[in-house]
């Protein structure tokens, strides 16, 4: 019998029969001859808005997610990317389970219609002005020193920060689950003068990655910010190991002139590996961590500084948490149709990698008390998104030594060019759509691609011949790229397009291929920030309490980003700004 992932969800969990009893598929109707609401509630009606008590009464009857894990089920969303998430992130009380899965894949042969996100989470339903004013009006529900807004790397970082500082800390997440757009990060972590690199004797300098940045950004980029982004970034990956990462991996990523792109052994892709990492250490460290928590409110006194915030909670409706500093970690705008159509009209209606949470909250909660934006229209179109899907093909499988080709089957285009000229060379091809083709060594050599196999993106085949046939290259085309790039290998100069790095050549059967195209992956304009990751207003002067790390900022990458640099910049500010928060905090009246 051939399972949907939606069928599986609930088989695993329930007895069929016990379930088909029900008329409902809602955990209330099952739940209803085992021990009514208790089963579930401590008292009904009365739910945190984390739904904390309603997931340890799931899986003190069902196990973890390791228990739940069925390894013959080729698409288990008990072992996905998105690590050990709420049970309420899919299964629901009182309607029908929805699958996360759902928001942001479509799987051949599964009956999961790609719905492009068009379902509505309780909130993002807009913003209720008048609750909002009665939330302020009643007064601070509770106090604290120090609210984190957004649970991704910046906000986690922040949060661990500004907790060992010796802050009270609030962290407050939208999303039923933390992660944020960092649980897609593929790639790695730039960074300078590490064990890492001195173990694999790569030689390299602060000056270098502080040029490499800039000149990826077009010179666009705040040199302050860059210069710490650079110092930092050693620190930052002893930071992340401190905590319990793993960095030991070592590429290099477009635009960069050695290998710096730090990221787990053995082929992992980053960002779940260091939210899992995060999500440990802030339970170690006590913070207090609220889900389907978002923020609808900057609230400020009669001289701009920061006294609070309004939370709009799943379950506790509209309220107001007093602190004297916010660090705005809500990421960018890159899932924001109408943000991305405003700010840069030609990107209109294109495909995006984010996650469905990143719209630009904290961009729209800073402006509304007079926040200055910096570089707030570029956006970066990341080269390789896979075609007709929001799966993001990671610069890392070119920067292992997959090669980029177009529909007949010629290189058009260094792979290791940075991510702009990437796309527009993409976008000029007649299909607007390009191949990555690689062999089994790289297959074996990098864990993500056996992810993007497993679902179903890669075309393979035993001879580069059928390959062609199967893709629809020439077969003539495709074959001479192949040899001609092998033999550039063998002499370690590439005569076509000055490919610096080429660490495998394509040899080993059987042969894959990916069809890629560009979809908007980052938004490097944001909130404008100092030094210390202070918030300027509109003189440039820092808005008093207000601090902001990660996406959400603008400033660091310029007009373009650089892979790599973007899990730097939400460790290395994020960090900034939670020390400078709790310091600012605590030292306030």
């Amino acid at each position: 019998m051939k399972l949907t992932l939606l069928s599986f969800v609930l088989c695993s969990i329930f007895s069929t029969a016990s379930w088909a009893a029900n008329d409902k598929n809602d955990l209330a109707s099952f739940h209803k001859e085992m021990g009514g609401c208790k089963s579930c509630h401590t008292q009904p009606g009365k739910v945190s808005d984390s739904e904390t008590h309603e997931n340890q009464q799931c899986k003190s009857c069902h196990g973890d997610y390791s228990a739940l894990a069925n390894p013959k089920l080729k698409l288990d969303p008990h072992a996905s990317h998105l690590g050990d998430i709420n049970c309420t992130s899919c299964h629901k009380g009182h309607e029908k389970p929805k699958l996360y899965c759902n928001e942001c894949h479509s799987f051949k042969g599964l009956e999961m219609p790609f719905n492009d996100a068009k379902s509505k989470e309780a909130w993002d339903k807009g913003w209720d002005n008048e609750a909002i004013n009665k939330a302020i009006s009643a007064g601070p529900k509770e106090t604290t020193d120090v609210i984190v807004v957004g649970a991704g790397s910046a906000g986690f970082n922040a949060a661990i920060a500004a907790k060992k500082a010796g802050a009270r800390v609030i962290l407050l997440e939208k999303a039923p689950f933390s992660g944020g757009n960092s649980m897609l990060a593929a790639g790695g972590y730039n960074a300078v003068g590490t064990e890492q690199q001195k173990a694999h004797k790569v030689d390299d300098k602060i000056e270098w990655f502080v040029e490499d940045t800039m000149k990826g950004g077009r010179n666009a980029n705040d040199p302050k910010l860059v210069q710490i982004l650079a110092e930092q970034s050693a620190d930052g990956i002893k930071w992340l190991e401190s905590l319990g990462a793993n960095m030991d991996d070592l590429k290099r990523s477009g635009g960069a002139r050695v290998d710096r792109t730090h990221r787990p052994s053995g082929g992992l892709s980053v960002g779940p590996h260091i939210i899992d990492v995060l999500r440990k250490a802030s339970i170690n460290e006590g913070v207090d961590t609220r889900l389907n928590s978002k923020v609808v409110k900057l609230v400020v006194d009669d001289e701009q500084k920061i006294v609070g915030v309004v939370v709009h909670g799943k379950h506790s409706g509209h309220y107001m948490v007093a602190a004297k500093s916010v660090v705005l970690a809500t990421g960018g705008y890159g899932f924001n149709k109408e943000m991305i159509a405003f700010y840069r009209p030609t990107f209109k209606g294109m495909t995006s990698s984010n996650n469905i949470t990143s719209t630009g909250d904290g961009i729209e909660l800073a402006k509304a008390i007079g926040a200055s934006m910096t570089d707030i229209d570029w956006i970066q179109a990341h080269p390789t998104v896979g075609k007709d899907s929001r799966i993001l093909i990671s610069e890392t499988v070119r920067g292992v030594g997959a090669i980029m080709v177009n529909k007949d089957g010629n290189r058009f285009i260094s792979e290791l060019t940075t991510r702009d000229k990437a796309s527009d060379a993409i976008l000029k091809q007649p299909e607007q759509y390009a191949w990555l083709v690689f062999d089994n060594e790289l297959y074996k050599k990098a864990k993500m691609v056996q992810g993007y196999d497993h679902l179903d993106m890669l075309e393979k085949a035993n001879t580069v011949s059928e390959l062609a046939k199967i893709t629809g290259m020439k077969e003539n085309s495709l074959e001479k790229t192949i040899s001609n790039y092998n033999r550039y290998f063998k002499q370690g100069k590439d005569e076509e397009f000055g490919r610096e790095q080429m660490p495998l050549p394509l040899k080993n059967a059987p042969f894959y291929a990916v069809k890629v195209a560009p979809g908007i992956h980052h938004t490097m304009g944001g909130v404008a920030i100092d030094t210390k990751a202070e918030v300027l207003d509109i003189q440039s002067k820092p808005l008093k309490g207000l601090f902001a790390a990660g996406e959400v900022t603008g400033g660091v990458h310029g007009y373009n980003r650089l892979g790599g640099n973007a899990v730097a910049d939400t460790v290395i500010f994020g960090k900034i700004a939670g020390t400078n928060a709790a310091k600012h905090a605590l030292e306030t009246k």
